[in-house]
């Protein structure tokens, strides 16, 4: 006696919510004859030996292409190889005189006075120009600071950082001067006159140098806006002192002259 196969569990479902027909139609093709997708793998690299050995060769070739390529530095290595610092041989007053006369130039170019007869900027003009200017190669002088020390120092910058000017001096000297609290002084001489013509005088320029405290390609697209300025506050003050007029105290409002 031949024994009766078990009903499928799906069909059983199928016929309780259809007539035997539908249900049946439905579990052929849904069920029975559902095809099943599947997804070809990659055959197992240490199945023979070859694969295997193809495998290490693959391996091997793309490691030695990993370590072929440089690391950049980190800024722990760029301190320890003394990376952005100036040897002592190359802290000469003479090295960096042909870099300030290119600078000269630069700025005589930007500020549209290269082979024209202006002979004076404005503010409004001259402002944006120089807060988006590089400074290196510029001889500066420290005329105001909150720390006397500073006042006075003159040279050429040869690296111009967020917060500091690095020049060398007439004397072959490395100083770093802190841009906080400082008004720097710089001239731009004009181009030689012709035989016979006066010489106009250099234009002379201020900087605070709180307001300069970015980097040289940050400070190029950076918007200046105006606002009260502390160091402006203090010079004032000494300005009156010097001059023999009374001081007035830091509540009250500067008078204008």
């Amino acid at each position: 006696m031949a024994t009766q196969l078990k009903e499928h569990i799906a069909e059983s479902l199928l016929k309780r919510a259809h007539s035997p027909g539908t249900a049946n139609t439905i579990f052929k093709e849904k069920v029975k004859q559902r095809p099943l997708l599947l997804r070809p793998t990659s055959p197992d690299p240490t199945a023979n030996a070859r694969s295997k050995r193809q495998y290490e060769r693959l391996q091997k070739a793309e490691k030695a292409r990993k370590s072929n390529k440089p690391k950049p530095l980190s800024a722990k290595q760029k301190r320890a190889l003394c990376v952005y610092e100036i040897p002592k041989k190359q802290r000469k007053y003479a090295i960096y005189e042909p870099l300030h006369r290119m600078w000269c130039e630069y700025m005589r170019d930007i500020l549209g006075l290269k082979e024209s007869t202006r002979a004076f900027v404005d503010a409004n003009s001259a402002g944006p120009l120089l807060v988006s200017a590089d400074y290196h190669g510029a001889l500066v002088e420290v005329v105001r600071s909150r720390c006397d020390s500073r006042v006075g120092r003159r040279g050429i910058v040869v690296k111009d950082t967020k917060f500091t000017f690095e020049v060398v001096t007439q004397q072959d000297e490395l100083k770093i001067l802190p841009k906080e609290h400082s008004i720097f002084r710089f001239e731009i001489p004009f181009e030689d006159a012709a035989e016979g013509a006066v010489q106009p005088r250099p234009l002379v320029f201020e900087i605070h140098g709180s307001q300069f405290e970015n980097r040289a390609p940050d400070r190029a697209n950076k918007k200046v806006k105006a606002h009260f300025s502390p160091d402006l506050y203090l010079g004032l003050l000494q300005t009156r002192e010097c001059d023999g007029e009374v001081s007035i105290g830091m509540d009250q409002a500067p008078i204008e002259f």
